[in-house]
């Protein structure tokens, strides 16, 4: 049992990754606007996640190297394969990067709710040290651990809040398991499943070092995962007390009016958590992400303590500490960020996939099987789907042009995923029987 714990607390880092302040107010608005009726989207989110992180971790367990290592082997040798890996290398360290303020700046959001007059630059400030001090000083597994209590932490006062708060449970699970999209509603599910599947987790989890079994791996990811998912669906039950613009002020506000002054110490805690978290295992995935696909065998500069891996957290770390403590979001670099993640998300998805049924990285009793393989390929897509959708809303903010309608943003998202399919179709016919 205590091992089992220990592997739930271990994978619980990538739950800490997908749970940060941007998921609080995609998850919070959702129930704020729409009520129950997107519940169904976190829970498919959630096990889309499962699915890409489950496989992405699968092809480390099996085949000892980690997705970037992989990718090295596959893509290295041709000059549009480099392009590939140069270009998944920038989208995921700009994103990184450019969200981490967003990241530090809410955990200083929580302690401002509780303790309006310690200043928020100070805040910010002994945020990021603290976070610097524990990347420098702990191991990946100790961070991981850490953030396994962190995120237990945050769930208990997101989920006790949850409980809190009055409901229509007939209409809480009428909006589990009826898929519907409310008018006005599209943009949020698709920020739902975006906040929730991200590319630089697939390579965290990837890159993260274990002795566990596949069996035990794939337990510890399933159960942690969907405690994330359990959070993020509790944050959305929370977020149905207010009505109208969501603002972490005005829930706290509401809360307390509504269950007193205990409701503002549990969102305060909870987003603290959501904060820190975030902010360790961006800085944290930015470098395993790096080092995936950089280092090569021997270079001891790509390890945990070496000086290239260091270097990679600790500018991540300082450009959202900077940026916290100007009190500003770096709204060009976030646009810039959403708009390669739009574009490298639905690639690292489908090269995933294609790893999944390559016999040179998995032999055929550890491949997926039909109808799971199916499920990845809807998933597959909705990442094409999300993607799209997340590269035009950020050309739409940078350039200003009117986003197109669903219909042709479906369209394109089909035809696209029909060509990145391509080579999966033609390695699973040429499969041996």
């Amino acid at each position: 049992m205590k091992k089992r714990l220990l592997h739930i607390l271990f994978w619980s880092v990538l739950a800490a990754a997908f749970i940060g302040p941007g998921t609080v107010t995609t998850a919070a608005s959702a129930g704020a606007g729409f009520g129950y009726s997107l519940i169904w989207a976190l829970i498919f989110s959630t096990a889309a996640c499962f699915v890409l992180q489950e496989a992405s971790a699968r092809i480390t367990a099996v085949s000892g190297l980690n997705l970037g290592h992989a990718m090295q082997k596959k893509y290295l040798s041709s000059k549009p394969g480099r392009w590939l890996i140069g270009l998944a290398l920038v989208s995921i360290l700009a994103g990184c990067a450019a969200f981490e303020a967003g990241n530090i700046l809410g955990a200083a959001a929580g302690v401002s709710l509780v303790f309006e007059t310690i200043p928020t630059q100070l805040t910010t400030i002994i945020i990021g040290t603290a976070a610097a001090i524990l990347l420098w000083k702990g191991t990946i597994k100790q961070v991981a651990t850490l953030l396994g209590l962190v995120v237990a932490l945050m769930g208990f006062c997101f989920v006790l809040t949850a409980f809190l708060v009055p409901h229509n449970w007939s209409a809480v699970f009428t909006g589990s398991i009826r898929p519907s999209i409310p008018v006005g509603a599209e943009l949020l599910v698709l920020g739902l499943i975006g906040t929730t599947v991200v590319p630089y987790n697939i390579f965290l989890g990837s890159g993260l070092k274990h002795a566990q079994t596949v069996s035990e791996m794939r337990w510890g990811l399933f159960v942690a995962i969907t405690l994330g998912g359990f959070i993020s669906i509790a944050i959305l039950l929370t977020g149905t007390a207010i009505a109208g613009t969501f603002t972490f002020e005005g829930l706290a506000d509401t809360l307390s009016n509504q269950l007193g002054d205990g409701a503002r110490w549990l969102v305060a805690i909870g987003l603290f958590g959501a904060g820190i978290s975030s902010a360790l295992t961006a800085a944290l995935a930015a470098a395993i992400t790096a080092q995936s696909l950089l280092s090569k065998p021997g270079d001891t500069r790509w390890q945990e303590n070496g000086s290239w891996f260091r270097l990679t957290w600790g500018a991540v770390l300082a450009i959202g500490l900077f940026f916290g403590i100007l009190q500003i979001q770096p709204v060009p670099a976030i646009i810039l960020a959403q708009a390669l993640n739009g574009i490298i998300l639905p690639v690292i998805a489908v090269i995933l996939f294609l790893m999944m049924n390559d016999t040179g990285i998995l032999p055929k009793s550890r491949q997926n099987k039909t109808f799971y393989n199916l499920f990845t390929g809807f998933v597959v897509y909705l990442t094409v789907l999300t993607g799209i959708t997340n590269f035009l809303r950020a050309a739409t903010r940078f350039i200003g042009f009117e986003l197109p309608g669903q219909t042709v943003i479906l369209m394109l998202s089909t035809i696209l995923y029909l060509l990145l399919m391509i080579p999966v179709i033609k390695n699973f016919f040429g499969k041996d029987s």
